[in-house]
């Protein structure tokens, strides 16, 4: 037998080499591998492709380039696929509670293929939201050579003359719910928002996860831009193929790019296109796959020093085929390094520094999408963290597009989103309200739902600045106007936001970083002795396992201990 590449410290030597393993290589002859492609490094191509949502329905064709890829550089492609939850889909009802916890069952399943099957190497395709950080963090905690690259977007939708997408739509329903949009309007645009396969258009969770993906260095550069339907995407796709096994070849591995500096790139990049506060979950849980202490708080700091820059919707005008046209999130990172807002000497997986690789970009002039750093819409980020007596473990909020930093108001109270959204739709608040949505934390829901039907319904109403919104949930990357999530302590575990009552005076200071209750310590100590610990309805199943192992959003909702605690790498077994 002739060996065409030495696997002496591969982990598929434990599948493909010595007499022993003759019953594992007749699996392989069995699905056409010669002897040949056993010899060679076995690389993963995880994809969530599935027939769920348009996120996900083109990552089965963009797979089949990677593999030529691969293969083109002496790989033998192993394709396999993972779950997704599709968040517009879930949006709304029980189904919500189900799709932060499909990260964890994403990053948990590829971990078990790659461990199973012995793969040498990866490259994960990712679309809807938690797909992403779920495929960046199996490849931390893998830490085999490793290439992330986005599905792509959506192509925006047109409706009467204005370009949308489908948190339009989200609105639509508030809109219609209060009078100002027929019933046959609100047919026209649900069938006009999405024209196309791709994640949703605007700077919501699944686009800034993909800026963020080029940021921390794990993807190719340029790779997230091209929305889905444009076969251009395949260059990158076959790119990143050959990229894995020169990775491979030259033992750079994520945890060589995934650092302390690169997540604070990842966190700039997100506050620089006012990107979704879900990132504030997900790169403290990428950063606890490789023992690195990046919270809530850790990321609100970035925000606080970066610039806002993209004028990306849910604030702004554009969507992301506009970044795309203009020159993607490269010229982003270009202005935040001419800025001295990123870390330039960052490696990343062209096996060049962040820097090198954008040494050849130019801003682009006489373009309104993105603006250098030298003339921000502000000079903090789109994003704020605020912390105070009825957060004391911090929450968040998007301010990217917004006027007013201030709200002072008074509690109305619900302990499940079903019935907030029933009292916004029946429109039994008032101006000066702060809607107080709690026992939707990881724990609590369990799953930590967004709220993003409630939130587009108030703006929809043209209640948007009028109101406040605060919960222990989340709140989708579309979501707009003054809402802020991820309060901690959750109300499931006698956190303040469980101890308000209707009428208690709220202030939010986004200016400041502030979320205050007027409540004297003393009449908190007082409520939270009289409160009662509450049962949900998850007595079994997944969100069941969830609730007893998800740790508070300040940390990431982390289910496991990360590499802190490992005593091996699956890398080097």
């Amino acid at each position: 037998m002739t060996k065409t590449y030495g696997k002496s410290r591969l982990p598929s030597r434990h599948v493909t080499e010595g007499p022993q393993r003759a019953p594992h290589r007749s699996y392989l002859y069995a699905m056409g591998i010669t002897e040949a492609g056993i010899n060679a490094p076995l690389v993963g191509v995880a994809t969530t492709w599935n027939e769920a949502a348009p996120c996900n329905i083109t990552l089965a064709r963009q797979a089949q380039v990677v593999k030529k890829g691969v293969a083109a550089a002496g790989g033998t492609p192993r394709e396999f696929t993972t779950i997704t939850v599709t968040d517009g889909i879930a949006m709304g009802h029980q189904g919500m509670k189900s799709s932060l916890v499909s990260r964890e069952v994403i990053a948990d399943s590829v971990e078990l293929t790659m461990r199973g099957h012995s793969y040498d190497a990866l490259v994960g395709l990712a679309g809807c939201d938690k797909s992403l950080p779920g495929l960046m963090m199996a490849m931390v905690r893998l830490n085999v050579p490793s290439v992330f690259i986005y599905g792509g977007s959506i192509l925006p939708g047109k409706y009467k003359g204005k370009q949308v997408t489908v948190v339009d739509v989200f609105e639509g329903v508030g809109q219609h719910s209060a009078g100002n949009m027929s019933a046959e309007d609100l047919h026209e645009l649900e069938q006009a928002a999405c024209p196309s396969a791709g994640s949703c258009g605007g700077q919501f969770t699944a686009n800034t996860m993909a800026c963020v993906s080029e940021a921390i260095g794990l993807a190719l550069p340029n790779s997230a831009g091209a929305p889905a339907p444009y076969e251009s995407r395949d260059a990158f796709g076959f790119e990143s193929g050959r990229a894995v096994m020169e990775l491979l070849k030259n033992k750079i591995r994520p945890r060589d790019i995934v650092t302390r500096k690169s997540l604070e790139n990842a966190a700039a990049v997100v506050a620089a296109t006012g990107g979704s506060t879900n990132a504030a979950l997900h790169l403290p849980a990428i950063a606890n796959e490789c023992g690195i202490d990046f919270d809530i708080h850790a990321v609100g700091e970035i925000f606080k020093r970066t610039p806002y820059l993209a004028d990306l919707m849910p604030g702004g005008k554009y969507s992301a085929k506009d970044l795309y046209e203009v020159g993607g999130v490269q010229i982003v990172l270009k202005t935040l390094l001419d800025g001295g807002f990123l870390h330039g000497d960052c490696l990343t997986v062209t096996g060049k520094t962040m820097a090198e690789n954008l040494k050849n970009v130019k801003f682009p002039e006489g373009q309104e999408v993105v603006r250098p750093h030298n003339n921000p819409f502000t000079k903090t980020g789109g994003v704020v963290v605020l912390k105070g007596n009825l957060a004391p473990e911090g929450a968040i909020v998007k301010v990217a597009g917004m006027k007013n930093l201030v709200f002072t108001g008074t509690a109305l109270c619900f302990d499940c989103e079903e019935d907030a959204f029933a009292a916004v739709e029946q429109r039994k608040y008032k101006d000066g309200d702060v809607i107080i949505i709690r026992y939707e934390g990881p724990k609590g829901g369990p799953g930590m739902r967004e709220m993003l039907s409630t939130t587009a319904a108030l703006y929809g109403q043209g209640a948007g600045d009028k109101v406040a919104l605060i919960t222990d949930g989340r709140f989708s990357g579309g979501t707009r106007g003054f809402c802020i999530g991820h309060v901690g302590p959750e109300a499931a575990l006698g956190g303040a936001i469980g101890l308000l009552k209707d009428g208690d005076k709220i202030t939010i200071d986004a200016i400041e970083g502030k979320i205050t209750v007027d409540l004297s310590d003393d009449e908190i100590a007082k409520r939270r002795a009289a409160w009662k610990p509450r049962v949900n309805d998850y007595g079994s199943g997944a969100l069941w396992k969830y609730a007893q192992l998800v740790g508070s959003a300040e940390k990431g909702a982390l289910t496991h201990q990360g590499a802190s605690a490992e005593t091996h790498i699956y890398a080097d077994i």
